[in-house]
């Protein structure tokens, strides 16, 4: 896989040979040992490590610096490999090789891409490329440092506002104990299909706040939305599938495609003040946002339909493993037999025209001679038939001058004989239909 450049789309050219992919691979430090963390380390601790790298060595922040651009180009390939749990499986088991370049998704923050760079991007998301993008260092170090403004949000009461692209509005919500056991529900919604990110922040021990869970928006229906649920069981997030491997590989797209099911890192909170933030991820414009906070009791039904929802996909889940490993033995069972159709279909047409030949050849005529010969009668027929003619129409010729000769002596008086003979000559080609005869008395 190959690491996404921040403020570039050049990607690695896919005809390099095979030699010079294991020599960059072997080039590559181990990812954990890039974020500092063992390889048992869970989501969150990986996400924890990530986000202190990226603030120090964020291009933002290290603009002459190119140990620094390195530095945060290799915790964000790092990041990229072990913050998705089947690259990080491949990758354990078999390293950089069994991650395929081609698969990988862009990751990148919009807040340090130029004009042209974020059209680019804006460009391929229209056309259907997966790119992933991150939340602004600056909107990190900001709240890191405490220098944000923090509006108060009262459970049950929406807000609706719209926020800048690569900006973010921050809200803090205060529930008791009793609130914090019936469990607590954040949603935001967009009517306007704007895309945005549902942030959750806890408090550092400066003051600032760190970011600890982020979802990003999807679309439902005729809204984008997202939401984070505080039940006090655990509660299940879905990540879609790349939709440019699915079009390459339907089959395997299907059978991974309750892979993106994954646990939330948070399930319950305690007592106290609890700050969310949504961040606007349009590429140009601004979003708007409906965002709310409910406390779970009035919900007791739907949680339990979303437990019991929760567990049947995971259920699923492993069925879609088994019936993948008999679907795939019937589907090569199928293309052997629909191979063998194809043959046993081209063995039996050549066997039968084989056969028809032989029946042919019983005849003391060849029938290309038979042909040859019928032409001949045909074409001497229509030789003799055109010598008639010609004869015939010489007749003609040799007879019309006497006819027409006569035939105008009786019909012109002897006034008529002093006409000049290039005239006489010039009625009889155009007035030689003498012998058809009219009725004057019917009208044409």
């Amino acid at each position: 896989m190959a690491g996404p450049k921040f403020g570039s789309f050049k990607s690695e050219n896919k005809g390099d040979s095979a030699a010079s992919a294991a020599g960059a691979a072997a080039q590559r430090r181990d990812p954990y040992e890039v974020l500092g963390v063992g390889r048992n380390a869970t989501e969150q601790e990986i996400k924890s490590a990530f986000r202190r790298m990226a603030l120090k060595y964020h291009p933002d922040k290290n603009a002459d610096d190119p140990v620094a651009s390195e530095k945060f180009q290799e915790a964000t390939f790092s990041y990229n490999i072990l913050s998705d749990p089947e690259k990080r499986r491949q990758y354990d088991s078999s390293g950089f090789e069994a991650i395929e370049a081609d698969s990988h998704e862009l990751e990148l923050d919009l807040s340090s891409l130029n004009t042209v760079n974020t059209m680019f991007a804006a460009l391929f998301s229209k056309l259907g490329v997966p790119i992933k993008t991150t939340v602004s260092a600056t909107v990190l170090e900001e709240a890191l440092n405490g220098s944000v403004e923090i509006a108060q949000l009262h459970l049950g009461k929406s807000v609706c506002r719209k926020v800048e692209k690569q900006s973010a509005h921050f809200y803090s919500v205060d529930i008791t104990e009793e609130e914090a056991k019936l469990g607590l529900v954040c949603r935001v919604r967009s009517t306007a299909k704007s895309k945005f990110k549902l942030l959750y922040f806890e408090p550092e021990e400066n003051g600032g706040l760190s970011l600890a869970l982020q979802e990003d928006s999807g679309k439902t229906g005729k809204v984008t939305s997202a939401g984070m649920f505080f039940l006090g069981f655990p509660v299940y997030r879905f990540e879609h599938n790349n939709s440019a491997a699915a079009a390459k590989d339907p089959d395997s797209a299907f059978f991974k495609r309750l892979d993106g099911f994954q646990p939330c890192e948070v399930n319950e909170l305690k007592e106290g003040t609890h700050y969310f933030a949504v961040y606007g991820d349009n590429f140009f414009k601004s979003a708007t946002y409906t965002l709310e906070v409910v406390c779970a009791e009035p919900f007791s039904t739907e949680k339990e339909k979303l437990r019991s929802v929760e567990a049947k996909i995971l259920a699923k889940r492993s069925e879609l493993s088994k019936f993948e490993s008999e679907y795939r033995e019937v589907l090569a069972k199928f293309t052997e037999m629909t191979s063998r159709y194809a043959q046993e279909m081209q063995t039996i047409d050549e066997l039968l025209n084989e056969r028809n030949a032989i029946h042919a050849s019983y005849t003391n005529s060849p029938t290309l001679k038979r042909s040859s010969s019928d032409s001949k009668g045909k074409t001497s027929s229509k030789g003799s038939k055109s010598d008639d003619d010609q004869s015939v129409r010489k007749e003609k010729k040799s007879k019309s001058p006497m006819t027409m000769e006569a035939s105008v002596s009786d019909e012109e008086g002897p006034n008529k004989k002093e006409k000049k003979p290039k005239e006489r000559l010039r009625r009889k080609r155009w007035f030689n239909i003498h012998h058809l005869k009219v009725d004057k008395r019917r009208p044409c």
